[in-house]
């Protein structure tokens, strides 16, 4: 048998063994956790400065594919880094619905699909998936003033999509013809639900009343700001649904405005379900709600980020200066309405004083 002492000693220098080894193998996950949540921060969005690159390929074989049985195409994706040019090898395939048609837009819309994130280390499109490429339908200056709008949304909540403006020279490697243009890099739906700690809720149908009331006054608020019909909640038309969890309230994110009033795009038009002459006239289309408070918080966030508002457009310097002015009386004209209660009555209260809803179904995928 072993002597008492020496069962103690064995006994003592086992349990120390053990919780060191269970502390540090929790601070060993901790710092592996911690690495990967420093890894999957995205670099892409962080900063304003025009990012260009170079995308190579069979453009117009891309270009046409167009109908209900879209393939991705290998394309080759160039781009200028400190020590050299460097290339990415990843499949695009077009994408959309009004922009993708033929007869609507020279170029459709693109989504690029990226490789494994480890053969992007280093690059601009590190820990990159999939993006959502807006290209020109008919003219550089709506992407750019498109673009604007995503930013515009972005000061008033961190529940909206991350754009990234970019000059992208498209090659065909058959013609051997380029051309390039400005374009818009659209940050993944799922990257917008993690950094809200959420997923994306893909049901149809869902009434408007089933949004979280506060953001989804914003957002409507927002929309008829910009002068934009082009969305519905039910049918999921250019809205975004996330929710942390399938017990709470859901979020409401727009995207898609090129049929904006702001925008003021040359081939945008309303639904003639709504009974609007221009694109530039202003419809609410969120619900009949009869708390005055819930429209006077949001017409307080409004007026606290006017200033920031006219700043996106005036301190830009790819638009013009016609534009510029046009833009602010059209932002003028909305600063009225929010600031005068017989206005807000008149076109915030119309919900209340309807019957008839009007949703917009969109085109078909």
């Amino acid at each position: 048998m072993f002597p008492r002492h020496f069962l103690r000693f064995f006994l003592y220098s086992w349990l120390t063994f053990y919780f060191v080894n269970v502390h540090a193998q929790k601070n060993i996950s901790y710092i592996t956790q911690e690495k990967k949540q420093i890894a999957s921060q995205d670099h892409l969005f962080e900063n304003d400065d025009i990012l260009h690159f170079k995308l190579i390929g069979k453009l117009n074989t891309l270009f046409n594919d167009r109908n209900t049985n879209i393939s991705y195409h290998p394309m080759l994706l160039q781009y200028k880094m400190d020590t050299g040019v460097s290339s990415i090898s990843l499949m695009v395939k077009t994408r959309g619905n009004f922009r993708r048609i033929k007869e609507n837009c020279k170029m459709p819309p693109l989504m690029l699909n990226f490789p494994k994130p480890n053969k992007m280390e280093g690059s601009p499109f590190e820990n990159q998936k999939k993006l959502k490429l807006v290209v020109p339908c008919q003219g550089d200056e709506y992407v750019i003033r498109e673009w604007l709008v995503y930013k515009l949304y972005n000061l008033i909540t961190e529940k909206s999509f991350k754009a990234k403006l970019v000059q992208v020279e498209f090659e065909d490697s058959l013609k051997r013809s380029t051309e390039t243009h400005y374009c818009i890099l659209l940050e993944d739906e799922k990257k917008l639900a993690d950094r809200n700690k959420s997923f994306v809720w893909n049901k149809k149908m869902l009434p408007m009343k089933s949004i979280e009331n506060r953001e989804f006054t914003r957002m409507a608020v927002f929309q008829y700001m910009i002068g934009n019909t082009d969305w519905s909640v039910p049918y999921l038309q250019n809205i975004k649904l996330i929710t942390s969890d399938s017990t709470t309230a859901l979020f409401a994110v727009p995207y898609d405005f090129d049929h904006a009033g702001i925008v003021d795009a040359p081939y945008a038009g309303a639904a003639p379900e709504l009974e609007i002459s221009s694109i530039r006239e202003r419809i609410y289309r969120g619900y009949c709600e009869k708390d005055k408070k819930l429209f006077a918080e949001t017409f307080e966030l409004f007026n606290k980020f006017k200033v920031d508002f006219y700043k996106v457009y005036t301190t830009c310097s790819l638009l013009g200066d016609k534009y510029i002015r046009s833009t602010t009386k059209f932002l003028n004209d909305f600063y009225k309405v929010i600031n005068n209660d017989k206005a807000i009555d008149t076109e915030f209260g119309n919900p209340c004083r309807t019957n008839v809803r009007i949703e917009l179904k969109g085109l078909k995928e």
